[in-house]
């Protein structure tokens, strides 16, 4: 059960790093859209 456990926690960690990280470039990606707009 302890495995278990921590393999799943481990696999939870690793999904959550995974969802940061495209919710950082989706917003890195905003940022540069609008910084198109004042820069044309």
């Amino acid at each position: 059960m302890t495995k278990t456990l921590c393999l799943a926690l481990v696999l939870a960690t690793l999904a959550a790093c995974n969802t940061v990280e495209g919710v950082g470039r989706d917003i890195s990606g905003g940022a540069n859209v609008v910084r198109g707009w004042f820069t044309h």
